[in-house]
């Protein structure tokens, strides 16, 4: 790298103390070194058009070349990739190289995943016991796994994958006022089947115990023991007369209409649970959906929802 000065008269240059120039040998532009003002140097590094800007002859600006570069740029040719030839249309967009990268490394994991479990078929033993075992059978040769029971039943997938928890929520609470009514109307829910309570009676001596007659305990027909809700006495059966119906036929349709009535509680109360049991399991997925830790204890079956140990965390 060279050293030059100033060519200018003695009268009019100034003093070599001053600053001094650096050339480098390529026009990179020019480095002031050196100086005793602050900031001699801070004209470093600009690219003049030739070696004689230093000797007084100005360079044309910086911005005005850059101008002119990205000006030409705009008449430049944009680059376009190769289509398609017209005669392998059919056949789609033209593969680039980043397309074959993306189907090679498909076919490389897959080739790979293949030899892996052609390996592991190689290296099974025949007469080792595996735990598949237990829950798959031979047919005609061929190994069949034991399909296990549905834990949910279609309609419950159907409602879950359909409807929201506060919609299902909703129907199940509409279901259990109707039962609350239907209750309410209905008095001979206890007519039928054996009764949980028991009436006790006390007696002395084994002789009152064999003698023993509960309608004459009751003071009532033997025809209404049974009846808990309404036991009327012998003297109350005299004194009045009986009300309501007492046609056969008018007899047996209200039978008839007390048992749909018993039919269509029934139905009310198995779709209620049915209900319940799908809220559940709507609200057991939306608690899944947490990253904490947790472990399943029970597995899910038709009549409840799976249930899962979560791991503590303190709330703070």
């Amino acid at each position: 790298m060279e050293t030059r000065t100033s060519s200018y008269p003695d009268s009019l240059r100034a003093p070599a103390w001053l600053f001094t120039l650096r050339l480098p040998s390529r026009g990179r532009g020019l480095r002031a070194v050196g100086g005793a003002r602050a900031g001699a140097g801070h004209w470093a590094g600009r690219r003049p058009a030739s070696r004689t800007a230093a000797c007084g002859r100005v360079a044309p600006p910086a911005a005005m070349s850059a101008a002119f570069r990205k000006a030409a740029k705009s008449g430049q040719r944009p680059h376009r990739e190769r289509a398609q030839p017209a005669a392998r249309r059919k056949l789609g967009l033209l593969e680039k190289k980043k397309d074959y990268r993306l189907r090679a490394d498909d076919y490389r994991k897959k080739q790979s995943a293949l030899r892996a479990l052609q390996r592991a078929a190689l290296d099974r033993n025949p007469d080792e016991f595996y735990f598949r075992m237990t829950r798959a059978r031979l047919q005609d040769g061929v190994h069949i796994i034991k399909q296990p029971k549905d834990e949910v039943t279609p309609e419950q997938v159907k409602v879950m994958r359909t409807q929201d928890l506060k919609y299902v929520e909703m129907k199940r609470v509409a279901e259990a006022k109707k039962i609350e009514r239907l209750k309410s109307e209905l008095h001979l829910l206890d007519a039928e089947g054996k009764q949980s309570n028991k009436h006790v009676f006390f007696f002395d001596t084994k002789k009152e115990v064999q003698e023993f007659d509960i309608a004459t305990h009751l003071n009532t027909v033997p025809e209404l023991v049974d009846r808990v809700y309404n036991r009327p006495t012998i003297a109350t059966l005299q004194k009045e007369s009986l009300k309501g119906a007492t046609d056969p036929a008018h007899l047996k349709k209200l039978a008839q209409q007390r048992k749909n009535q018993y039919d269509l509680l029934k139905q009310r109360i198995e779709r209620e649970k049915t209900m319940f049991v799908i809220a559940q399991k709507i609200q057991t997925r939306k608690d899944l959906l947490d990253k904490t830790q947790k472990v399943k204890v029970k597995k899910e079956t038709t009549n409840g929802p799976a249930i899962y140990k979560f791991k503590f965390q303190r709330k703070r």
